[in-house]
Order: structure tokens, then sequence, then C-alpha cells
């Protein structure tokens, strides 16, 4: 299976009423979230299933790709914010069957699962906002490409 990480793209600041849970996307971040499914689709990369995090801000990201190509999301409570790569992993199993499979989700959750899957966890990985990572999941794990929002074209 082919693992795509999107980070969620930019939202409200901090510290708004209702709490994190809630902080929307700003202008930036829906334009952001549109150039990630522009270039999914650009470059036939648009996953089978799209799971997103509950979390207000990752719904709209994943909401946008819907727009631009992407299978509309499911809603998985596990990669809500605090997410652990094993639980991901588990939980990602029950999608075997698709061979690209998108999650829309947050740090540093992002960057923990990636050192994970890669055995890298003496290393510093840091998953920028709106940025996409391409794994290869399996036996012989592998990173395919990380691209941050800017230089996706």
């Amino acid at each position: 299976m082919t693992l795509l990480l999107i980070r969620h793209a930019t939202a409200a600041a901090h510290g708004l009423s209702g709490g994190d849970f809630v902080r929307n996307l700003v202008e930036k971040g829906q334009d952001q979230s549109r150039r990630v499914g522009k270039f999914l689709r650009k470059h036939d990369l648009i996953p089978d299933v799209v799971l997103s995090s509950p979390v207000l801000r990752a719904k709209e990201t994943a909401e946008i790709l819907g727009e631009e190509g992407c299978p509309k999301p499911i809603i998985e409570s596990w990669l809500a914010c605090g997410m652990r790569p094993e639980v991901a992993l588990q939980e990602l199993a029950a999608y075997q069957k698709f061979s690209r499979v998108a999650i829309v989700g947050h740090e540093p959750d992002f960057s923990a699962l990636v050192e994970h899957i890669l055995g890298a966890e003496a290393y510093s990985i840091r998953v920028k906002k709106t940025s996409i990572i391409s794994l290869e999941l399996g036996r012989n794990p592998m990173l395919n490409f990380s691209i941050p929002c800017k230089f996706l074209k």
C-alpha cells in the first residue's frame, strides 16, 4: 500500500473560543489545500480513499481535496491529535485492500509515524503544514517523496 500523509493546511491562530479542536482553515490554508488536490490530480496520485482526523482544520483540508478530485473523506477518530504510530498502523490494516490511502492529520503525530515506519526514531523528522509524504508500506518500507506545499506544482 502507498500511504500519503497530508498534514492539515494553515488554520486560525490558537486561543480562539472553542479551543484547538475547532480552529478552521484561513484563506491561505484553503489555497494550500487546493494546491495539494491539484498536484495529486496532475501527477496521477489521487488516493483510493482519504481518511481524516475529526479536528476541524484537518476535515476542511480533506474536504477541499475532495473538491479537487479526491474521494470524500472518511472521518477517523484515531487520526485526532495525539495519534500513536502503532495505533495508526493497526487501524490502517483495515484499508489494506486499497493500493493508495491518504491520511490527513497533525504534527507531531505524522513525524512520529514516518520515523516509526522507516525505523528512523533516532532522527528528527518534521512534517510542514500541507506537505505530502508518500511511503510504501510492507516488508521493506520506503520513502517515495516528501514535498512541502510551497514546492507543489
